[in-house]
């Protein structure tokens, strides 16, 4: 069964079916404005302008699980444009780890055996939605891309 089921809420508070991305590359990142790694947004959204119009696209779902992200949705998305140009799909802050966790988190966790262990923890989804491939916290996005080839079945 799909990990991409069911709806997420976007930043802009419109439900989003989330399997609307099944067909797709999916790199699923939570996020956070104050963290050390947060200068990670330049880079995602670099790798998402890259191959977006390739069958890839970038869900970042902020998380304040770590203590390290603003107060509102607002907020985060005003931050996420301005500092860092963010044009892929975000989502509504809320929790990704532990029994709090929203459902995708919850189905990724499951599939992959690991929990988000920091900010920007990172699932890489296969199309179909049915393979998940957990990647580190501290793994650079352009170290990503030979990791979405390989599902894309390029040659790097």
């Amino acid at each position: 069964m799909t990990l991409l089921r069911g709806e997420a809420e976007s930043l802009g508070g419109e439900p989003v079916e989330l399997s609307g991305y099944e067909d797709k590359t999916v790199l699923v990142v939570n996020t956070a404005s104050k963290c050390g790694l947060t200068p990670q947004f330049e880079g995602l959204e670099k790798l998402y302008e890259e191959r977006k119009d390739d069958g890839f696209v970038i869900l970042g779902f902020p998380s304040d699980d770590f203590n390290q992200e603003l107060g509102s949705d607002e907020e985060v998305g005003e931050f996420c444009q301005r500092n860092y140009g963010v044009t892929f799909p975000m989502f509504s802050s809320a929790p990704v780890k532990g029994d709090a966790a929203q459902p995708l988190f919850r189905r990724l966790i499951d599939a992959t055996g690991e929990e988000p262990t920091w900010n920007f923890s990172k699932y890489l989804i296969a199309p179909g939605g049915e393979k998940a491939e957990y990647i580190d916290p501290g793994t650079e996005p352009p170290d990503i891309g030979p990791k979405i080839d390989a599902l894309a079945g390029k040659q790097t």
